[in-house]
């Protein structure tokens, strides 16, 4: 590990063979601008991956979940992502978005075609590749 690569935790939440995922904001500066993508964030000085995304996905959604199962790491030369999975286990209505331009259950094969359609952007936006790696790798995991 390099001391430039940034250490993120991040969420695959899951429903009835959906997923909940966030399109991030479409903002220029930062990674994957207006691209379906998991849930979570940085990883704070201090704190563990699975620490970090419990308080992630509470900040971001609202979703308090007490144990995240951890699923894999992936590594690229700019950032390692710790990803974990939980089952969602409230309705959509219940979720707050706090962060990001909108959020949506992606079906498996939403995700093999690498995008979806979002009812906030009016357009249909695509998967950030990597994301989209995890999610498929995710989804013909036997976890």
């Amino acid at each position: 590990m390099n001391n430039h690569q940034v250490q993120v935790a991040i969420a695959i939440l899951y429903q009835e063979n959906k997923f909940l995922m966030q399109l991030r904001d479409n903002i220029p500066t930062i990674l994957y601008p207006g691209y379906w993508a998991l849930f979570g964030g940085h990883i704070e000085s201090g704190e563990t991956p699975d620490i970090a995304v419990k308080r992630e996905i509470l900040e971001e959604i609202g979703y308090n979940y007490p144990n995240f199962s951890e699923f894999a790491c992936y590594w690229d030369e700019k950032v390692i992502r710790h990803v974990f999975y939980a089952p969602l286990l409230v309705g959509f209505n219940q979720l707050v978005l706090n962060e990001g331009w909108d959020m949506g259950f992606l079906t498996p094969e939403d995700i093999r075609e690498g995008n979806c359609y979002s009812q906030n952007a009016g357009e249909v936006r695509p998967l950030g590749p990597m994301h989209q790696r995890i999610m498929l790798d995710f989804i013909e995991s036997d976890r």
